[in-house]
């Protein structure tokens, strides 16, 4: 009778994040990094995160609710982790007045160790702007106060349309549930669209949202009679591997180029182009992920033609090329 399997080893160390929560904190996006990275396991199940939620000075931290909570970690919960949520806050001060960290918040922050990963959610990016980390860098925040953080730190490059903004060691995030947009961004860029997919499917939320901010700001509720752009959107996924051009979409909704390209800006937040590109670079994602197809077919199934064509954009998208990606997230298979 042949020896039951070992148990599986311990794994590589989980990755350490913690949640800095600031006076005023709203409990929803203080919950998000612990939701979305405390369900994300390895094929063995093991935690791959473990989460931290830590003070400028552990003890009771108001909310914006009719409660405290009890944060029983100080700042030096900063200096050991590798990556830093900083969610939202509505007591800010001086920093979302004056663009200026207070001593005892920027002794705090002057913990964490360089090279550390920095996250912010909602109006956090104030924070991560007033110590300097997205001086000369792109950022987001929610659409309602991007003009004000804007105009008090002039040196970053806001960008108000979007969910979130990935900078590599930096990233930031709109507002409310756009935390959880980011935070599955980051399960995905570290461990794959599997893993992220399967805390996506527990949190019953979707594991990738189509578009940006401007679909969420309200506007004149539309003529019941008019068109949208819906049925061009899901033809077009079925027809990905296809030359698709503007003019195509527009005819399936019986629009004319250039209401449709208004129409489909408003509802999705941002241009059928760069909302074709996104979905392209999905598919191309997910089959190098799940099939052993070669790169230069994955290219034409997704749309983009040739494998150099794929090389050029996922390598703009995501920073690395497809075999560099399908390495790093191609999923085991199994027999049976």
């Amino acid at each position: 009778m042949p020896s039951p399997a070992p148990p599986p080893g311990p794994g590589p160390a989980p990755h350490r994040v913690a949640v800095l929560a600031l006076p005023g904190i709203l409990p929803f996006e203080l919950g998000i990094p612990h939701r979305i990275f405390g369900r994300a396991r390895d094929p063995e199940g093991r935690p791959l995160y473990t989460i931290t939620t830590c003070a400028v000075t552990a003890g009771p931290v108001r909310t914006d609710a009719d409660f405290a909570i009890q944060v029983e970690h100080g700042p030096e919960a900063l200096a050991a982790a590798d990556t830093v949520v900083v969610p939202a806050s509505y007591e800010l001060g001086p920093v979302y007045e004056e663009g200026r960290l207070p001593a005892d918040l920027a002794a705090a922050l002057a913990r964490i160790r360089p090279g550390t990963r920095l996250v912010a959610i909602c109006t956090g990016g104030y924070v991560l702007a007033a110590a300097g980390h997205l001086d000369g860098r792109p950022a987001t925040t929610h659409w309602a106060s991007a003009e004000h953080f804007q105009r008090l730190f002039p040196s970053v490059r806001v960008d108000a349309d979007v969910l979130f903004v990935d900078d590599g060691d930096v990233l930031t995030s709109a507002g409310v549930a756009a935390g959880l947009d980011l935070c599955l961004h980051l399960v995905r860029r570290d461990h794959g669209a599997a893993v992220a997919n399967d805390v996506a499917r527990r949190t019953i939320v979707p594991p990738h949202r189509d578009g940006g901010q401007a679909q969420y700001i309200a506007r004149p509720v539309p003529d019941g009679t008019a068109h949208t752009t819906t049925g061009a959107r899901a033809w077009a996924l079925a027809h990905l591997d296809e030359p698709l051009q503007l003019r195509d979409l527009a005819e399936r909704e019986a629009m004319s180029v250039r209401t449709f390209t208004r129409r489909f800006r408003d509802e999705v937040g941002v241009s059928p182009g760069q909302w074709l590109t996104q979905q392209r670079i999905e598919r191309a994602r997910h089959l190098l992920e799940t099939t052993d197809l070669p790169v230069d077919r994955i290219a034409r199934d997704a749309g983009f033609g040739t494998a150099q064509s794929l090389r050029v954009q996922l390598t703009a998208a995501i920073g690395v090329t497809p075999s560099a990606y399908r390495r790093t997230f191609r999923l085991p298979q199994t027999d049976g």
